[in-house]
């Protein structure tokens, strides 16, 4: 007997420790991600299949936290005053937006995630504001009713100079390109100036044209896998870079994406796991992450509390970058630097320039095409080639039917001229300082009127956070409407500044601002119960959807 149990515990041990090396990586793979939902796709996935849809009623829309019947009063009445004001005020652009919802998919998906689901059908019914556009100048648009609005939305980041500067440069660059028209196939000469300019700012060997940011990281995920003849890439948790299936793994995606980890981002394990797995082709950067490291794109849509943060600290996550870029060229592993959303926002070199950090490859999209669609790769010679010299039939292949179309060139070429001239330097000049020193200015204020509110910024791009537990933080975004601020559909999670705002502009917005804030604590949407928390408030929804899950059941 025990001769058996000699021979079975010695075949034990071999299988364990046959089996300990595959474990030991997969163990060090979960431990590389981040704790929250975010870093963990399939489990968000399946957390969202099971959470059931729900609306509030008139009065639970007003109480959702149980305050006192005086507080919901003046909430009804705050939510009364507003309402009329937006019928009146915007009324042929609210008729626009409601004539044409039906017909755009997209308007129906951000009509129904601009704030939390439950108080959604009620807001829409009374605070829609409308979806369309008359005019733009300077740092302003007006709508169709003839409201003039300061301009935080940014068109998801194009607008880095103001309106006019890409009215300009899309005028001036049709014209460049007039005798040749939309050719397509063929470059037009201000082709080769583009390609000239962009290896000089990017630092890079090669250049290739796409007709979006996500098309562009597309194809330089692509080619790192090809070169690398490795399988997977890695983001980081809570980063976006596009909406193609590899780098969306979680919500959002119908398909589980097999071949990408999402790994936290300024984690010691996450380098650990570059340094032993022989899978890794690249690794996807988004810079504007550096402002909410692991977190998601903030958004007032998931606004149930007060528990959203974000904070810059330039030195932490240069010397993050660092490391990831001492691993990667350890490993033979592709840096790729997404910079789609932040190229050219915070130096003229872009992300690299601005952290001291060279990737092996990089996107652009957004402003570079000078206010028309286009996205960039550009890239180190030995990743962009998409052939075999020694094997002719062994290619990565890539065309776009509008890639360098000519008018798309002649108005990148308009940018990047002006990205040189001295009016541009100059709105570069002390990027950070100005733009730091206006949070804080708005900050102190806030402060000073112990509103619950506070920004926070990497440079012209910043974010709301709030200081005091609440359900309706994300009725801010209507009452700063109201005060003329427009606002992207994420409402404010995301405030982008065009860097033409001068010190005058910023004052007014800031004014408004501080206005909105007033007349939201005015109408009790922050008179929260003195033994609120952010935890108790969760605790709660949590409550109500289990209790709908089982009524549905």
């Amino acid at each position: 007997m025990s001769a058996q149990i000699l021979i079975a515990a010695l075949g034990g041990a071999a299988v364990l420790g046959a089996a300990v090396p595959g474990a030991k990586a997969r163990l060090d793979l979960s431990m590389a991600k981040h704790r929250s939902l975010a870093g963990h796709a399939r489990l968000a996935r399946r957390i969202a299949s099971l959470i059931p849809y729900y609306a509030y009623d008139e009065d639970r829309f007003f109480a959702s936290d149980d305050p006192s019947e005086a507080i919901a009063l003046r909430r009804r009445d705050g939510f009364r005053r507003l309402a009329n004001l937006y019928q009146e005020r915007f009324a042929a652009t609210r008729v626009a937006t409601a004539e044409a919802r039906d017909g755009i998919s997209d308007l129906q998906f951000i009509s129904a995630y601009r704030v939390p689901f439950q108080y959604g059908r009620f807001v829409s019914q009374h605070l829609s504001a409308g979806s369309f556009l008359a005019s733009s100048s300077g740092v302003t648009v007006t709508d169709l009713d003839g409201n003039v609005f300061h301009d935080l939305a940014g068109s998801y980041g194009v607008n880095l100079f103001g309106h006019d500067f890409y009215k300009d440069c899309i005028a001036r660059g049709a014209e460049r390109v007039r005798d040749l028209g939309p050719v397509l196939g063929a470059y037009h000469p201000v082709v080769a100036c583009n390609v000239r300019r962009l290896r000089e700012i990017s630092g890079l060997d090669e250049v290739s044209f796409h007709m979006s940011g996500t098309e562009a990281v597309m194809q330089a995920v692509r080619l790192a896998r090809y070169h690398t003849r490795r399988s997977h890439l890695v983001r980081f948790c809570g980063a976006y870079h596009g909406w193609w299936g590899d780098v969306q793994p979680g919500v959002g995606n119908p398909s589980p994406a097999r071949d990408t980890y999402t790994l936290a981002e300024m984690s010691e394990r996450t380098l650990h796991v570059l340094r032993r797995r022989r899978d890794i082709a690249c690794v996807l950067v988004n810079p504007l992450q550096a402002l909410h490291p692991n977190a998601g794109a903030p958004s007032d849509s998931t606004l149930v509390d007060s528990s959203r943060r974000a904070r810059f600290d330039r030195e932490a996550y240069a010397r993050w970058l660092r490391q990831l870029r001492a691993v990667c060229e350890e490993r033979g592993i592709a840096l790729i630097f997404d910079e789609v959303f932040v190229g050219f926002r915070l130096a003229p070199g872009g992300a690299a320039a601005y952290f001291g950090v060279q990737p092996d490859l990089v996107t652009y999209g957004k402003t570079l095409g000078g206010g028309l669609p286009i996205g960039v790769l550009c890239g180190r010679a030995r990743l962009m080639q998409r052939y075999r010299a020694d094997r002719p039939a062994d290619m990565c292949f890539a065309r776009g039917t509008f890639n360098s179309h000519p008018y798309v060139m002649g108005a990148m070429a308009e940018f990047l001229q002006r990205l040189e001239s001295p009016e541009i330097a100059a709105l570069y000049r002390n990027l950070d300082q100005t733009w730091n020193d206006r949070a804080r200015q708005l900050n102190q204020r806030l402060r000073q009127e112990d509103l619950p509110v506070e920004v926070a910024n990497i440079s012209s791009i910043w974010t709301v956070n709030y200081t005091r537990p609440s359900r309706y933080n994300w009725m801010l975004q209507y009452y700063l409407r109201a005060e003329g601020l427009a606002l992207s559909w994420v409402g404010t999670g995301r405030l982008i500044f065009s860097l033409n705002y001068t010190d005058a502009d910023f004052a007014s917005v800031s004014d408004r601002f501080v206005a909105a804030c007033r007349a939201m604590r005015d109408d009790a949407w922050w008179s929260a119960g003195a033994l609120a928390t952010d935890r108790s408030i969760r605790r709660r929804i949590m409550w109500e959807m289990l209790a709908r899950r089982r009524n549905d059941q």
